[in-house]
């Protein structure tokens, strides 16, 4: 039976309970994908008394399914291409060109944004916990695992409330460990498995991003 999540919020609720006794909180780093994952992240950091941290992704949506993903971009420079999907779905080069050039001006614009209140991404040495609102091709997670792990961290685990069950097979050969709460045979859209699933703005990542921050500081100074 699927569990439909009241919202995000209480989605991280419970994967943070799920996660609490696998991670020492002084090696591990939470890096959450924006907007979505950021609120899924904090209830997370918040449990396991670990950083918060984003690494900004951008899905490179087919064009007459933006919905769906043929690739993805990260922070880095790094690109992943489903070719079997763009070939399937006969996208030419122009139009992956300019979508690919859409979503690398809006990255652009994220990281500026939130590098303003965050901190440069540093995992050199951690587990990092990699974290996002669902999986459903996968291919934002990918491109997000190989930015990461160009930073040299000592393992990569993803930890999601909802992933196709194809893509959890697929990204085990990337990542180190995957949580996920549910793993749907059958998914078309993650919203479907939450009550409440609204577009966050900029400024709400922005607040759930230094709601993170702050914490950390009392953390660490008390």
């Amino acid at each position: 039976m699927i569990h439909r999540f009241k919202d995000r919020n209480e989605a991280g609720e419970l994967l943070a309970n799920h996660l609490k006794d696998r991670f020492d909180s002084k090696d591990t780093v939470v890096v959450a994908i924006p907007r979505g994952g950021l609120a899924v992240a904090l209830p997370i950091a918040k449990e396991l008394k670990a950083p918060i941290q984003v690494i900004v992704v951008r899905k490179l949506g087919a064009p007459e399914q933006p919905e769906l993903a043929i690739g993805a971009l990260s922070s880095g420079g790094f690109i992943y291409l489903n070719e079997h999907l763009i070939k399937s779905l006969h996208v030419s080069e122009d139009e992956l060109a300019k979508i690919k050039e859409k979503e690398s001006e809006e990255l652009l614009r994220r990281e500026k944004l939130l590098n303003a209140v965050g901190e440069r991404l540093e995992v050199k040495e951690k587990n990092v916990l990699l974290v996002d609102d669902g999986i459903a091709t996968g291919a934002t997670i990918e491109v997000a695992i190989r930015a990461l792990k160009a930073a040299r961290p000592r393992s990569i685990s993803i930890a999601v409330p909802i992933a196709s069950l194809r893509s959890v097979e697929r990204l085990h050969r990337y990542a180190d460990h995957i949580f996920a709460l549910q793993t749907p045979v059958q998914m078309e859209a993650i919203g479907d498995f939450y009550e409440s699933f609204p577009q966050l703005s900029d400024e709400q990542a922005l607040r759930l991003l230094e709601q993170g921050l702050e914490r950390i500081n009392v953390t660490y100074n008390s």
